[in-house]
């Protein structure tokens, strides 16, 4: 990793945690808002889309969307934002969908109208309920804060667990299988395990800290593995974006780190299947 990298990560969790901690959530919605379409807009960029003026529209219809959402969504009686549920469940589903899309990396790789229609789709349905998964899980109560800081804390623990096992065990476990050799050959069958075994660790300390109970812990452990799972996913969705599209990075915002959709790929992802997966389970 380098000097610049490590240096914009110190910026960025300490900013990251504290917005989600000490934020209400009205807040934290409006800034994760400016996050969420800045990745947008590069993934707009990554489908196909080049020209600025067509993408600041695409941009405004999802931000009008948003703010829909919101609208929709003022009462008194709408504690569980219920229309924001039925957007996570939307986004849960094109996440599957998504899995279908890794396996066959060709689909809608070429450069064409229809292709550039399904990625431009993709973008609303992978951000949208994202957003509005972070919503739900910070309004939610008591110590939705906490929980959605634990959903982040498994994205990134699975993602640190995953470069350090690959780069220590990559190919020794597993011989020189890769995790997908197509889409992102760097990324070790080692890795995942790594990942999603120091997520667990984090996933069983952080809701016993939150308070859950020892009788929740196995239903906290499975939605935390399914999340780990998913965000890899996303990580892999983004990478696939870009091998079509023949970038290296998303863009350029952040240094080190490329663009905002490199940092928050697995989020996008990881979000909705957490968030359903606590509503399902209620813990």
């Amino acid at each position: 990793m380098t000097k610049t990298r490590i240096l914009a990560a110190l910026v960025m969790a300490p900013v990251a945690i504290g917005a989600v901690l000490l934020l209400p959530t009205q807040w934290l919605m409006l800034l994760s808002a400016l996050v969420f379409l800045a990745a947008l807009w590069e993934w707009l960029k990554l489908a196909g889309l080049d020209d600025s003026l067509a993408r600041s529209i695409l941009l405004a219809c999802n931000l009008a969307l948003m703010v829909a959402l919101v609208w929709g969504s003022r009462s008194p009686h709408a504690a569980a934002l219920p229309l924001f549920q039925l957007v996570i469940v939307f986004g849960v589903g094109w996440w599957l969908l998504a899995l279908l899309w890794l396996r066959h990396y060709a689909f809608a790789s070429s450069p064409t109208g229809n292709s550039r229609i399904i990625k431009l789709a993709a973008a609303t349905l992978a951000v949208v309920p994202a957003w509005c998964a972070l919503a739900v899980i910070h309004h939610g109560e008591p110590h939705g804060h906490r929980w959605l800081l634990l959903a982040l804390l498994l994205v990134w623990a699975a993602d640190s667990g995953a470069y350090f096992c690959g780069r220590q065990f990559g190919g020794k476990w597993f011989g020189s299988r890769r995790l997908a050799p197509r889409i992102s050959p760097n990324k070790t069958l080692e890795g995942l395990v790594g990942g999603v075994a120091l997520a667990m660790l984090v996933a069983v300390a952080g809701a016993l800290l939150i308070g859950t109970q020892p009788r929740q812990l196995p239903a906290v452990a499975l939605v935390a593995a399914v999340t780990v799972l998913f965000s890899v996913a996303g990580d892999l969705f983004e990478s696939l974006l870009k091998r079509h599209a023949g970038v290296k990075d998303s863009g350029t915002l952040i240094p080190g780190h490329g663009g905002a959709l490199d940092r928050i790929d697995s989020v996008l992802a990881a979000l909705p299947v957490f968030a359903l997966g606590k509503i399902w389970l209620g813990f």
